[in-house]
C-alpha cells in the first residue's frame, strides 16, 4: 500500500466522492459533475488505481438475498496474528480483515446463506491453530451505517451528486446460480472491468452482461464500493467499538451514531456486546475527543470496549457463494 507517497488533491477527493456515489459511472459523467475533461478523470483514477490507494469493487448484497451477517473476532498469540489474518484474508468469503489492539486480536466480517453455512464457516473453515486463543462470532441484526455511505469521502455539492446518483434499488424477486459466479468473481477484483471484460469472463455476449448488471443492480443484489484506506483521505486512526446499550434505547443509540461524520458502520449485534461501531479519525488525540465528547454524551451506553486499528489486511470485495435462491 503507497497510501504514504500519494497525495490527493480536489480533483481525487471529488472522484472518490464521485465513486462513492455510483462505482460504474461514466468518466465523462464525472468529468461533468467535476468540471474537468474526461481525460483528466481517467487519469487520476489510472494513477489512484496504480498506485494501490483507490479501486472499485463489485459484489454481492447478501441481506437483500436474506443472507446472515457476522463479524468474528479471533484472539491469538502475537507471533501467529500475521499469518492468520492473511489466512482469513485469503477466502473468497471474507472482508474488513483488521489487526486489533496490539497485534494480538483479528476481526472480519462474513456472509453465510444458510444457517448451515454459518454452522460450517465457525466449526471448519476458520484457521485451525492452537495459537488462537478465542473465537466469538456475532450476527449483525440490522445495520444504521454502512461504509458505502460514509461521510468521510464526501465532496461534492448537491447538484454534482444529482448528476451521478444511479437510479434506486426496486423490490422485486431476485434469482442467483452458478453462472453468475465469473460476473461477481470479476467485479469482486474490479468494478469497473469493461463489458467486453465481463464478456470475455463470462462467455455471455456484451449485450447480455449490460442486462445483466442493470438488472443485478436493480434488485439491489449487486452492489459497487469504493475501497480505499481512510488514512488516504486523512483519517489515519480508525478503531472498532463493540457497545453494550440499554436495549430501551438501542435504536435512539444506532442512529446518532450513525448521524456522526466519523462513524463508517454501525450495527446491532448478538454477544456480550450489542452495538458495533466503526469509527474514523484523524489522529489518536482526534479519537480521544471523540471517545470521550461525542461517545460519552449518549448515557444509554453502559459498557464500550474500544479496539484500534494497527493494520488493515482486506476490506471489501468479498465475494459470496451463490448457490442461494430466492
Amino acid at each position: 500500500m503507497k497510501t504514504d507517497t500519494v497525495t490527493l488533491d480536489d480533483i481525487d477527493r471529488g472522484l472518490v466522492h464521485a465513486l462513492q456515489i455510483d462505482g460504474r459511472a461514466p468518466f465523462r459523467l464525472i468529468g461533468e459533475a467535476l468540471g474537468v475533461s474526461e481525460n483528466t478523470v481517467a487519469r487520476r483514477y489510472r494513477r489512484l488505481r496504480g498506485a494501490d490507494v483507490l479501486r472499485v469493487v463489485g459484489t454481492l448484497n447478501g441481506a437483500r438475498l436474506g443472507y446472515n451477517a457476522w463479524t468474528i473476532r479471533l484472539r491469538c498469540t502475537p507471533d501467529s496474528a500475521d499469518a492468520i489474518s492473511k489466512a482469513l484474508a485469503a477466502r473468497p468469503d471474507t472482508s474488513y480483515v483488521h489487526l486489533l489492539s496490539g497485534g494480538t486480536e483479528i476481526s472480519c466480517s462474513t456472509q453465510t446463506p444458510t444457517s448451515d453455512e454459518s454452522e460450517a464457516l465457525l466449526l471448519n473453515k476458520l484457521p485451525r491453530t492452537s495459537r488462537i486463543t478465542s473465537v466469538s462470532a456475532h450476527l449483525l441484526l440490522g445495520n444504521h451505517a454502512l461504509p458505502n455511505n460514509w461521510a468521510g469521502p464526501a465532496r461534492l455539492a448537491p447538484e454534482q451528486a444529482a448528476l451521478l446518483a444511479p437510479p434506486p434499488a426496486e423490490d422485486g424477486d431476485v434469482s442467483l446460480g452458478p453462472a453468475d459466479r465469473p460476473l461477481f468473481d470479476l467485479l469482486s477484483r474490479d468494478g469497473r472491468a469493461s463489458h467486453t471484460e465481463l464478456a470475455a469472463a463470462t462467455g455471455w455476449s456484451e449485450a447480455t452482461v449490460r442486462r445483466r448488471l442493470i438488472a443485478l443492480r436493480r434488485a439491489g443484489a449487486l452492489v459497487f464500493l469504493v475501497d480505499i484506506p481512510p488514512a488516504a483521505l486523512g483519517f489515519r486512526t480508525e478503531a472498532r467499538l463493540w457497545m453494550s446499550v440499554r436495549p430501551s434505547r438501542l435504536t435512539a443509540v444506532a442512529a446518532a451514531l450513525a448521524a456522526h461524520p466519523e462513524v463508517s458502520l454501525v450495527a446491532q449485534t448478538t454477544g456480550q456486546t450489542n452495538l458495533l461501531a466503526a469509527v474514523n479519525c484523524r489522529d489518536s488525540l482526534d479519537l480521544a475527543r471523540y471517545l470521550t465528547e461525542r461517545v460519552a454524551s449518549l448515557d444509554a451506553i453502559h459498557t464500550m470496549e474500544t479496539a484500534p486499528v494497527i493494520r488493515t489486511v482486506k476490506r471489501s470485495g468479498a465475494l459470496l457463494p451463490l448457490e442461494r435462491r430466492r
